[in-house]
């Protein structure tokens, strides 16, 4: 399939595509013409990728997982080399320290709303006026 099509099936911009090709995350074939061929199952790679990167990985580590993903619900890694262990640690522990982060700024901005709503006593759930302030 072209680059559109892939596109259009995994709601990614054709730009991102083409960073994902230069990135070595993605190797399509091409056509006697030069377009460039995805495969069927680019289809579930791109969406592999997408979450990966969702998920707050970095290309590079992302690079070095994909080839162990062949099925999205399993990961076979026959020799993971001790840098890519590292990478994927220190990765595992950002992302955990990320989550407390939103946690706490989660719980701190339910903690206000709740705060707001019951010193207010107002039933329109304690927004402001104009020219009402309210002390933080």
């Amino acid at each position: 399939m072209r680059i559109g099509e892939l596109s259009e099936r995994t709601g990614t911009p054709r730009r991102l595509l083409r960073y994902y090709e230069e990135q070595g995350l993605l190797v399509p074939g091409r056509t006697p013409n030069g377009y460039r061929d995805y495969a069927e199952r680019t289809v579930d790679r791109v969406l592999q990728i997408r979450g990966l990167l969702e998920a707050g990985l970095p290309t590079r580590a992302i690079k070095k997982i994909l080839p162990c993903i062949s099925d999205p619900r399993m990961i076979h890694v026959p020799d993971a080399a001790p840098e890519t262990i590292d990478l994927l640690e220190r990765e595992r522990d950002r992302m955990t320290e990320r989550i407390r982060c939103l946690t706490r700024n989660r719980d701190a901005i339910a903690g206000y709303l709740d705060a707001v709503r019951d010193t207010d006593g107002r039933r329109d759930g304690g927004r402001c006026g104009p020219s009402e302030s309210v002390a933080v």
